[in-house]
């Protein structure tokens, strides 16, 4: 690829250096979280396997949308950053099941062996399975000064329902029965809307719900995040055309070799571009509806840029 965005847009100047150093503090108190309490408690071997799947790699950007529609809400630190990393544990144990033989079968996970191939298949599926559980203990501190009982419930319902049946897991099990079959659009929307977007959309429901914001606010919140996770399934289908391997972290090409239905299979390249371009701009006007003043939800505009500008 070219300077251009995988959108066939002109690439923007470098990100604001506010948004870079918000996203740098926020990062490091992501990662500073994750560290201390992924596997904590576990056996040995769990424990490494866990961390492996979580730590030294990802966009975070969900960890990244909560945080940011925390602020958005005037959210409660404390319970943002704790939602932050459970929706990370949630997203980093999808893909350890995810590459497993009996799935999608690959090798190759942020730039280094996956989970199966480095501890074995048994190993693998139990760091997916204590990392789900960790995920909402993270959720129900036993003081409520960092989570209040109530947001506590909020929070696990709405992760509950993103990760489940009417969300990622579903998802993919309609991705699972799709392999070799012509979708429609509207087919190949809700098996994304419930694979990928659902999580990214809890991202900011979760954000919202750690701060006050009136239920306008929340709907509109809410149609961002949604918008934003299906512009990044596109985003990913059309990366996985025009980008290598190494640059990707995760094998190029492997969507078309498994007959798997894309957008870019679907809406040929230039459509599946201007369709990620159309809900870009879907995403920005939900963020105007919200009646809050401009500057509070500017990151989470510029998080709804790097999505579709991304590169890998």
């Amino acid at each position: 690829m070219n300077a251009s965005t995988p959108q066939g847009k002109p690439a923007k100047a470098a990100t604001a250096p506010a948004f870079k150093d918000w996203c740098a503090r926020q990062l490091a108190s992501v990662e500073a979280a994750l560290s201390d309490w992924v596997g904590a408690q576990a056996p040995e071997r769990l424990r490494q396997a866990m961390r492996y799947a979580v730590l030294d790699g990802g966009k975070r950007l969900r960890p990244l949308l909560v945080l940011a529609a925390s602020e958005a809400a005037a959210g409660h630190p404390p319970a943002a950053l704790r939602a932050a990393c459970a929706i990370e544990l949630i997203h980093a144990y999808s893909l350890v099941h995810d590459d497993m033989p009996c799935m999608d079968n690959d090798v190759l996970r942020r730039g280094k062996p996956t989970v199966h191939v480095q501890f074995g298949q048994a190993d693998a599926l139990l760091a997916g399975d204590a990392l789900q559980s960790q995920a909402f203990e993270l959720l129900t501190p036993a003081s409520p000064e960092e989570i209040p009982l109530p947001t506590q419930a909020i929070l696990c319902r709405l992760l509950a329902r993103a990760a489940g049946a009417t969300g990622m897991a579903g998802g993919q099990a309609i991705d699972l029965a799709s392999v070799g079959k012509r979708l429609s659009q509207n087919e190949l929307q809700h098996m994304h809307h419930l694979k990928t977007g659902a999580l990214l959309q809890a991202s900011v429901s979760m954000g919202a719900a750690c701060g006050t914001c009136s239920e306008a606010a929340h709907k509109a919140l809410s149609d961002y995040g949604a918008a934003i996770g299906l512009a990044f399934q596109v985003v990913d289908d059309i990366l996985d055309v025009v980008v290598d391997s190494a640059t990707l972290g995760k094998t190029a090409g492997k969507d078309a070799a498994n007959d798997k239905p894309t957008y870019v299979s679907l809406l040929g390249l230039p459509q599946a571009q201007d369709y990620a371009h159309q809900l870009h701009q879907q995403a920005i006007a939900a963020l105007q509806q919200t009646g809050l003043p401009a500057a509070r939800y500017a990151t989470l505009q510029a998080l709804a840029d790097m999505v579709v500008q991304r590169v890998y």
